[in-house]
């Protein structure tokens, strides 16, 4: 029976997962300008988002090794209704930017939890040979959210545009809905004293900063994707700027999006086929090349390819990170698997707030084009060092 009721964790996490990654303000870059920010200073917003994140990214893992998931993930989606009641009622930049600051907390203390559930949930039916598969639909499951949003989204570019974030705070409160029948798992147990009882902050912490220092291989997979997915992620919000500048409506919109989700939810099915069939660093190599050929390309400034190398680059971000977030778990001890999982995103948001300001600027100072093709050069030389050494 308690079997049973732990396994049923994994149907819930797959509605929590729906509802708190429904992507109904991932238009925010559209929305800001909108509201009248430039676009400095709405890549400042995003540089407070991560700084924000890489100061409170550790904190809030350790609060979830240290203490239950699920009051975690209740946090984190009360924070973000907190950000849908500033984002509706802000009128100048200090007050958006403490709606990024409010929204940062919410990603951490989500970020690598709900993963953390789920792997553990498995672990006490003995079960975790399921997980690639299941992260799998999770995120393909996050894919259809997130692309469903947007989508809805994209009508209302033109019309109400503050109504994406009404909708994004009742989101919210069905994820709540769906933690609180969830039931916490047992922690997986060692053969260590320790692990009997509740480990300390100071303790988790030191442990996490041990196996990372032992253990190059899952440190260089942490710098990689932190990397990887930078990039990806600035080129994709940009993007929203050029089609503002091309003045993109809310069908043409929709329609990228939707061919979008279409190959990211594809993309993502794969997965475990690419994991039984190449080895990890034969994959890292692939996208690395991938995602360097794309940025190149988009020096050629014709509107069609721009739009077909944005969605090789979101199916490559969809594929990173199921593989990823396997590759981790694989790595990872129970007991410091959230706050592991943290530390990941904490070197994604340390990437981030160098790169999107720079990124932003160059924008402004040159056009999209330009500065992303520069960007793949620069990534492409940094590849032929790192081979030749």
């Amino acid at each position: 029976m308690e079997k049973s009721m732990y396994s049923r964790n994994i149907y819930k996490g797959y509605l929590y997962n729906f509802s708190a990654y429904f992507g109904i303000t991932s238009l925010w870059v559209i929305y800001l300008q909108h509201q009248g920010l430039s676009l400095v200073q709405v890549g400042f917003c995003e540089s407070i988002f991560h700084l924000t994140s890489l100061l409170s990214e550790v904190p809030s893992g350790i609060l979830a090794d240290r203490y239950h998931y699920r009051t975690v993930l209740i946090l984190s989606r009360l924070m973000a209704i907190l950000y849908a009641v500033i984002m509706l009622t802000a009128d100048n930049f200090l007050l958006f930017a403490l709606g990024f600051v409010i929204s940062a907390w919410s990603y951490n203390l989500q970020s690598g939890t709900i993963d953390a559930f789920m792997y553990e949930s498995l672990a006490v039916d003995k079960k975790q040979h399921r997980y690639p598969k299941i992260i799998s639909a999770s995120n393909s499951i996050i894919e259809a959210a997130n692309t469903l949003g947007i989508v809805i989204a994209g009508w209302f570019v033109h019309w109400h545009f503050e109504m994406t974030y009404w909708l994004y705070l009742i989101s919210a409160i069905v994820a709540i809905a769906a933690l609180v029948v969830m039931i916490e798992p047992r922690r997986q147990k060692t053969g260590d004293a320790v692990d009997e009882k509740r480990l300390s902050f100071v303790s988790i912490a030191k442990s996490a900063y041990q196996i990372l220092k032992k253990q190059p291989r899952l440190r260089r997979l942490m710098i990689f994707h932190a990397v990887f997915s930078a990039v990806g992620t600035t080129y994709y919000f940009y993007f929203q700027s050029l089609m503002d500048a091309y003045k993109f409506g809310g069908p043409a919109i929709s329609a990228i999006l939707v061919i979008s989700a279409l190959l990211n939810i594809g993309g993502v099915q794969l997965t475990p086929w690419i994991q039984r069939h190449w080895k990890q660093g034969k994959i890292i190599l692939r996208l690395s090349q991938l995602l360097t050929a794309a940025l190149i390309a988009t020096w050629v400034n014709w509107m069609p390819i721009l739009i077909s190398l944005y969605l090789l680059i979101n199916v490559l971000m969809a594929i990173v990170e199921p593989l990823f977030s396997n590759y981790y778990n694989e790595q990872i001890p129970s007991g410091q698997r959230a706050t592991l999982l943290s530390v990941a995103s904490m070197l994604f948001s340390i990437v981030m707030v160098i790169c999107f300001p720079v990124i932003g600027w160059l924008v402004e100072r040159w056009n999209f084009t330009l500065a992303f093709s520069g960007l793949g050069v620069l990534i492409l030389l940094l590849l032929i060092r790192s081979f030749r050494r």
